[in-house]
């Protein structure tokens, strides 16, 4: 009867650990232990309590519990995984973002000084030798940014420098010549002595040469100039597990963990390390004698980390800094899997709140080690300050050095096409960048690249058109005056060309009337140009005229509104048109290869009285000899007309409610059998009874025409 019962309790825990009710399960597993003597009974139970523990919280119970447990039998490591987890916090979607995105020229993936960027098609920048280790070695055929790359190797040459010397050193290290790969690195560190990747590398070699001092305060520098960088930490915890202090490299392998949640190095060395802390000094002793002390001492170690993790609540302060950073590369694969020199780092979300860490000692010099230099500080020295913007005027800083204003030159981001600052700037996968207008234009023409020719028709049938991100960064943060007056200049462009009144885009074609849909195939550059500039200023509007061969085109039209466009691989596109309002054209011109002009809009006299009566009969009369017309048709002719114009509109109460007329009206002339010359008259027409009046006369003659 009490094994039952004891068999109903551990269900009835089960049970509440399923429903997420762990203090619960902790009490009634605490309970139960009273009841059972054997060893391996007890040591589950005990696992199971620690779990709970973990995942309520409440985390010196927990490894009070696990170390009650290994007293019992040494734990696997696999049993600490919900100690672990509850250690480094709760595990985030993967959202393939840096860490820091304060650092303008860094890498989205290896997080350090960019080489050889490529640009990516939703416009972010990374080193290309990342994107190959990242994605193959195809790299789909990006290559180097052409325009980045000379602006780099400008502002930056000692940078530069440190890049090479790092590749010498990586392939040295290639041979296992380690002693003259340090040197090289040394090298590179009097570069370029704030670059993470370079005191990484050179903590990885120093551990290869058994220096494990040499390598942990390598790693420490690393970790202070990239507080949230992964790979820095786990350099950090291996130097520290070398140097025989397992409490302090936990504790980096959890901060690792923390920012990562899916690294698997990480987890594994924690995971062996929790293990030997909570295994009782007696297992270490060689002849297996028990002294007072062991369980205290294993205890104390505990503790130690513990403490020591409390500093993850400013971790979670600084993650939370950075939940708003730039999405660079949305797929990153586990960077410790690859080569040690494998510069590439992932930054994971983090928040967590936690009663037992709380109320631990904060150690703020953890994360907290970056401090403002003293020669940025805030002084009351006036010559200090003078100094300070004499040199501020000299020079720009940057996170990976000084730019001195000589070398900060505008027309180093000039587009080759329009001789102007960039604006909205895109590059090609040939590495070209061109503003977002400018390339648009030519590939209207030819889809090839303005600059080397090379065939873009797979880019132009993606359209993915996206902004070069780090180009804009760069205008905005040193070329400020200039993208004002940049885009001072755009906006007198849209404004120009927003106006319905005055160089309105005339489309050169065919008669359109108002309300009549009139779906147009664009696939000349001019007047793909010209639909893009009305989608792009928000007017979705143009005119539409026939041909005149003096004029070019007639002196009467119609507005179109664009409803839809549709637009092919080739750049071709089908653009879904609708009748607005009827013009007269004032002024012919051009512009950009297509026709504009100055327009007047027209509307129908309005009348009253007994002449409206005289209307509204006329009105209803010849409706009803367009019914008895369009009833006279074979079915395969109303068919096509209907399947082309839409049904025909029901007759209006009142003719005269719309500016233009009744709207059947205009879809009896679009469904003639006329020549748009003779539909043009009844577009120019301001008298709705003239209009119904020579409807009627067409109406007669074919009538006529079909009685013969």
């Amino acid at each position: 009867m009490g094994m039952e019962r004891a068999d109903c309790m551990l269900e009835l825990a089960a049970e509440a650990v399923r429903s997420r009710n762990f203090e619960l399960a902790a009490e009634i597993y605490e309970v139960q232990l009273s009841r059972f003597s054997d060893p391996a009974a007890r040591r589950e139970l005990l696992l199971r309590r620690a779990d709970a523990l973990a995942l309520h919280g409440k985390l010196s119970e927990a490894l009070e519990a696990y170390r009650r447990a290994s007293e019992l039998e040494r734990l696997c490591p696999a049993q600490l995984e919900n100690l672990l987890r509850c250690l480094s916090g709760p595990a985030r979607g993967r959202d393939g973002a840096r860490a820091e995105s304060e650092d303008t020229f860094a890498c989205g993936i290896c997080g350090g000084f960019l080489r050889e960027p490529v640009t990516l098609p939703r416009g972010h920048s990374c080193c290309k030798s990342c994107l190959q280790l990242e994605r193959g070695a195809g790299v789909f055929g990006y290559r180097v940014n052409v325009v980045l790359s000379n602006l780099l190797n400008k502002w930056f040459p000692d940078q530069q420098r440190a890049l090479r010397l790092r590749r010498e050193g990586n392939a040295l290290c290639g041979e296992r010549r380690l002693e003259a790969a340090l040197l090289k690195y040394n090298e590179a560190l009097r570069a370029a002595p704030k670059d993470h990747l370079l005191y990484s590398n050179r903590s990885q070699i120093n551990s290869s040469l058994q220096r494990f001092e040499d390598a942990l305060s390598d790693a420490e520098s690393a970790c202070k100039l990239k507080p949230l960088w992964v790979k820095g930490h786990i350099r950090k915890a291996q130097a520290l597990s070398a140097l025989s202090k397992p409490e302090e490299a936990l504790t980096e392998y959890l901060i690792s963990i923390t920012l990562d949640p899916e690294n698997k190095l990480a987890k594994t060395e924690a995971q062996k390390l929790l293990s030997d802390l909570l295994m009782p000094v007696k297992d270490h002793v060689q002849k297996k004698i028990l002294e007072d002390t062991s369980f205290t001492s294993s205890r104390t170690r505990v503790k130690s980390v513990l403490c020591s993790i409390s500093s993850f609540s400013e971790l979670c302060g600084l993650r939370r800094s950075y939940t708003d950073c730039n999405n660079y590369i949305s797929s990153c694969g586990d960077q410790h899997g690859r080569s040690s020199f494998d510069d590439r780092s992932e930054s994971k979300s983090h928040s967590r709140s936690d009663s037992d860490r709380s109320s631990s000692i904060i150690n703020h010099s953890l994360f907290l080690k970056r401090k403002l230099s003293p020669e940025n500080e805030a002084t009351g020295d006036d010559n200090t300050c003078k100094r300070f913007k004499a040199d501020e005027q000299r020079e720009m800083r940057t996170a990976w050095g000084h730019v001195t204003v000589d070398l900060i030159d505008p027309s180093d981001l000039e587009c080759s096409l329009c001789m102007r600052l960039f604006y909205e700037p895109v590059t090609t996968p040939c590495g070209h960048t061109f503003c977002l207008k400018c390339l648009e234009r030519c590939l209207d023409h030819n889809p090839t690249c303005p600059l080397c020719k090379e065939d873009l028709s797979e880019y132009l049938a993606q359209r993915q058109f996206c902004k070069t991100i780090l180009m804009e960064d760069i205008i905005c943060k040193y070329f400020p005056k200039e993208l004002v007056d940049r885009q001072n200049l755009n906006k007198e462009e849209i404004a120009e060309l927003s106006n319905l009144n005055k160089n309105v885009p005339i489309f050169v074609c065919t008669m359109a009337f108002p309300t009549v849909p009139c779906p147009l195939h664009i696939f000349e550059p001019c007047y793909r140009l010209m639909v893009r500039r009305c989608m792009e200023t928000g007017t979705k509007q143009f005119g539409m005229c026939i041909s005149d061969s003096s004029k070019g085109f007639a002196d009467y039209g119609c507005m179109l509104e664009i409803r839809n466009v549709e637009i092919f691989a080739d750049g071709r596109s089908v653009v879904d048109t609708i009748g607005k309002r009827r013009f007269k054209v004032i002024q012919h011109s051009q512009r950009d290869g297509y026709n504009t002009a100055d327009i007047e809009y027209l509307e129908d006299f309005r009348i009253t009285g007994e002449a409206a009566e005289e209307l509204q009969t006329l009105h209803d009369s010849v409706y009803d000899q367009a019914l008895v017309w369009l009833n006279s048709l074979k079915a395969e002719q109303k068919e096509r007309i209907e399947g082309h114009f839409g049904p025909m509109p029901v007759k209006d109460s009142d003719p005269q409610a719309s500016p233009n007329g009744p709207s059947w009206c205009w879809w009896l002339l679009a469904v003639f059998p006329l020549e748009g010359r003779a539909q043009l008259p009844f577009l120019a027409l301001p008298s709705l009874k003239d209009r119904l009046t020579g409807i009627r006369r067409v109406l007669l003659l074919m009538a006529r025409n079909r009685s013969r």
